[in-house]
């Protein structure tokens, strides 16, 4: 399956790029605070005020499931005097949301419904102090967030992958296991390596050898969205230890995705690598220029899940073993690149996708 294709004569970023204080700082005004951010799974939240936190850049918002089913997402932060309304990582609202300092009440929409004693205030109306809101979508099971005040629709922004996943019945999927990784590098460096596989044969044997490092076809080449099928070398077999699928081929794959993993960066904060039986999701969180938060969990049918002796551990040990020889890898480049020695190299003819990322890198950046 091997296709011929070309970094175009590109070269790495500059050091600044994942060693600058100012760079981060600027990283989270053009692209994390304009962007749709993955922040967790649909299944987080499947009763009426059920919500959790996400924290990030400062910022602490609220997403909350409202009565009627919908998903709402607000500032943490009261309109009367900015106090955080909600300590608590996870849980579940009784009818409402309220300040612990003043009692403002809030329903799960944002709309004020109660203030006590501002009735006695001229020209106050609760209709002029609702909670601030985030833009919110589920798509396939996930939730995202867009800070920005005029943020570009889902719709819009998803177009080129909005319904391309649809035959791993996605939705339907629970995590049957998740781990968490604590990296000591900039979050490029880790689209940048997960984007590639030029270097498998060196630093992955055992991946390498159920996908040999060719045998890839990359789709999609250009923009935010990034990646494309791998062929395994053997026949009706997944990503794991032993190489055995550990469920039932999901949903609706066609013949052809049986032989194939399917690994896509979706640009700015969570990858998704698709196999016959399961779907693994790395999700990354930013802690500084040269620290990066990795969540990671494994996405299996409920069906799959309830059976008699179901086990993950032979997807997650495979997986847990390639992450860590990557991580390795990231920590190690993260050292490089913030020496005063270090200056662009040529990207090879395989890194033409990380090149690809580096170009989306730079257009969102101005």
């Amino acid at each position: 399956m091997y296709k011929a294709r070309s970094a175009y004569g590109a070269k790495t970023l500059a050091g600044r790029y994942y060693t600058d204080e100012a760079v981060y700082r600027q990283e989270i005004e053009c692209i994390f605070r304009q962007s749709w951010l993955c922040v967790g799974r649909s299944t987080q939240l499947t009763q009426a005020g059920q919500y959790f936190l996400h924290e990030s850049d400062g910022e602490s918002i609220i997403v909350v499931r409202a009565r009627n089913g919908s998903l709402h997402a607000h500032y943490n932060v009261c309109r009367h005097r900015g106090t955080r309304l909600c300590a608590t990582e996870s849980g579940r609202f009784a009818e409402t949301i309220q300040c612990p300092y003043h009692a403002w009440t809030y329903a799960l929409d944002g709309r004020l419904l109660g203030a006590p004693t501002m009735s006695e205030v001229d020209q106050f109306d609760k209709q002029d102090y609702p909670l601030h809101s985030v833009a919110v979508a589920e798509w396939e099971g996930f939730v995202l967030l867009n800070l920005a005040l005029n943020p570009e629709p889902f719709a819009t922004t998803f177009a080129p992958i909005i319904d391309r996943f649809q035959r791993w019945g996605l939705p339907e999927l629970q995590v049957a296991h998740t781990v968490e990784y604590d990296v000591q590098a900039n979050w490029k460096l880790i689209f940048q390596n997960y984007n590639e596989c030029y270097h498998c044969p060196t630093v992955h044997p055992a991946l390498n050898q159920l996908t040999p490092y060719r045998n890839s076809n990359n789709d999609l080449e250009a923009g935010a969205f990034l990646g494309g099928p791998m062929a395994m070398s053997q026949p009706n077999g997944s990503m794991t230890m032993s190489g055995q699928v550990c469920a039932a081929p999901l949903a609706h794959l066609r013949a052809a995705d049986l032989n194939l993993v399917y690994y896509y960066t979706i640009f700015p904060s969570f990858f998704l690598s698709l196999h016959p039986d399961y779907v693994l999701v790395h999700r990354l969180e930013r802690i500084n220029p040269a620290r990066t938060r990795i969540v990671c969990e494994w996405l299996f049918h409920p069906n799959a899940i309830a059976q008699p002796g179901f086990s993950a551990l032979d997807a997650v040990d495979f997986w847990d073993l390639t992450n860590r020889q990557d991580w390795q890898m990231c920590e190690l480049a993260q050292q490089g690149v913030s020496s005063r020695a270090y200056t662009p190299g040529p990207y090879a003819e395989l890194e033409n996708v990380p090149a690809a990322f580096d170009r989306e890198y730079l257009r969102v950046m101005g």
